[in-house]
């Protein structure tokens, strides 16, 4: 038996998944696969050879080949693992997020979904501007999860899609949802059998942009509009800024003047 033989003998007997492996390595469960995949240990970088050697409470591959496996030494490599997934912690064990208020699987989740968002980044280095980029448009979509319907309906296209989740299952808005999900197979099938190419589609993606840019200035109008209105509210109330003693007073003020102007 080989060294890698037998670390995962001893994965199996403590009930160590290759998931919950690669949790506790903070890498995906592929990069776990690819380090298992051979006779010995020289595929593991050296900080996860470490933190594997710790965990097997050994302090090199003769020793894990020479290890008896008695049923103390098991329970010992499975506790390592029991992780508690109430809260969320930095490099330095404080407390940056309190899953308490969760119940268990939805804070396991929450937990996994921060790994799979930290290993994007971590196995990204030779493409950090794309993963940069992956970890903004994952940002700014779940900024507008709670107000932009599509995007709910976005996720539960891509979870059947990818078989996680019964196509009958209609979650949100039955009808909205039906329609989107229909829309969308149609598309994903078009883009997938190649029958949509650039030059087809670029005048409706020149439509798109133009449709963007107008969203965009009239954002900016707006913006501008709710400055003037806040400038005016605050000189006809003779007041220099907003603060906590004025704040009510100059909201309802420029509510008062943007409405004026409808």
């Amino acid at each position: 038996m080989n060294v890698v033989e037998k670390v995962n003998e001893i994965l199996k007997m403590a009930s160590i998944s290759k998931v919950n492996l690669a949790k506790y390595l903070g890498v995906s469960r592929q990069m776990v696969y690819n380090y298992l995949d051979g006779k010995n240990l020289s595929k593991f970088p050296n900080d996860k050879c470490k933190l594997l050697l710790d965990l097997l409470d050994v302090d090199s591959e003769e020793e894990i080949i020479k290890k008896e496996l008695t049923n103390e030494y098991i329970q010992n490599v499975s506790k390592k693992l029991s992780i508690d997934k109430k809260s969320i912690t930095s490099s330095k064990d404080k407390c940056i997020l309190d899953l308490s208020d969760l119940n268990k699987e939805d804070a396991s989740k929450l937990s996994d979904i921060l790994l799979m968002l930290k290993n994007i980044i971590l196995e990204g280095k030779g493409r950090s501007e794309e993963n940069q980029s992956l970890i903004e448009y994952v940002y700014n979509f779940m900024q507008n999860l709670n107000t932009n319907k599509e995007l709910k309906y976005i996720l539960a296209f891509f979870s059947k899609n990818l078989g996680y989740t019964d196509p009958n299952r209609y979650t949100f808005d039955e009808n909205n949802q039906f329609i989107f999900e229909s829309i969308m197979f149609s598309a994903v099938t078009l883009y997938g059998n190649g029958g949509a190419s650039r030059s087809k589609l670029a005048e409706s993606h020149r439509r798109w942009e133009e449709v963007l840019a107008a969203k965009k200035e009239e954002k900016l109008s707006r913006t501008q509009e709710l400055n003037t209105a806040k400038i005016k509210a605050l000189r006809e109330l003779g007041y220099d800024k907003i603060d906590e003693r004025n704040a009510s007073e100059v909201l309802d003020k420029i509510a008062e003047i943007m409405s004026a102007k409808f």
